[in-house]
């Protein structure tokens, strides 16, 4: 269902429309499934689905962090052209790092490198837990819930980046029906082969929230309205 968002971040060398914290939903959601495998194994075609969406999410956010660094380089270059001095070289857009561990850029970083040590720092410390606590069916199934509780919230960053542009430009609405039309698909298959309840739950969650962003499509398309203003700071550059 991420296709068509690639494609068209692709070709429009602009993600300003998708939130990246979709793909960190979407990261930790799958990475605590395959751990809730290990204490509780379900059918394997939804592991398989999680492996793959992990590396989708990786390839997602490697676009992402080259386009918005390239256009922030461009941005600065066009600024420096535009004043015409002569005297001054064009200063990179400050690199920002992971092991920074500066909580006002976190999940904007300037290299792709720094999401990979993030996403392999928490499969390792929840990996250990989990290898500590594999015994307890409670933790188990916390680890469960927490797995599709956070799948369940995949499309809150997006609704709330719309509701924030008060727009969904730059956003796909083919991957948003993709979304509605799997996440509809998925849980009736839940509830049919009796998955674990936690599953069935939440993809209800993740449809109605699903709903509530064509719904904003609608709105924002027939009745746009102005942004709303804020006052620049540090963590407002944050991509949402």
């Amino acid at each position: 269902s991420y296709i068509p968002q690639y494609r068209d971040i692709r070709r429009t060398q602009n993600a300003e429309g998708f939130s990246t914290y979709v793909c960190l939903v979407l990261l930790v959601a799958n990475i605590l499934r395959i751990l809730f495998w290990f204490g509780r194994r379900f059918e394997s075609p939804l592991l398989w689905q999680s492996i793959i969406m992990i590396v989708t999410m990786l390839l997602m956010l490697k676009l992402c962090t080259e386009v918005r660094v390239s256009n922030e380089l461009n941005i600065k270059r066009r600024s420096f052209a535009a004043a015409d001095n002569k005297d001054e070289e064009i200063k990179a857009p400050p690199k920002r790092s992971y092991l920074d561990f500066d909580l006002n850029y976190f999940w904007h970083w300037s290299k792709f490198t720094d999401y990979v040590q993030c996403v392999l720092t928490f499969t390792g410390v929840t990996g250990y837990i989990t290898y500590l606590w594999l015994d307890s069916s409670l933790f188990v199934e916390t680890l469960g819930f927490l797995a599709v509780f956070t799948e369940a919230m995949l499309g809150v960053p997006q609704l709330y980046r719309n509701y924030h542009n008060r727009s969904t430009e730059g956003m796909s609405v083919k991957m948003v029906l993709m979304w509605t039309s799997g996440d509809t698909f998925k849980t009736i298959y839940f509830i049919f082969n009796q998955a674990p309840f936690q599953f069935s739950i939440c993809g209800l969650l993740q449809v109605f929230v699903d709903i509530a962003i064509l719904l904003q499509v609608y709105l924002y398309s027939y009745y746009p309205q102005k942004p709303v203003s804020h006052t620049a700071h540090p963590a407002s550059t944050k991509a949402l």
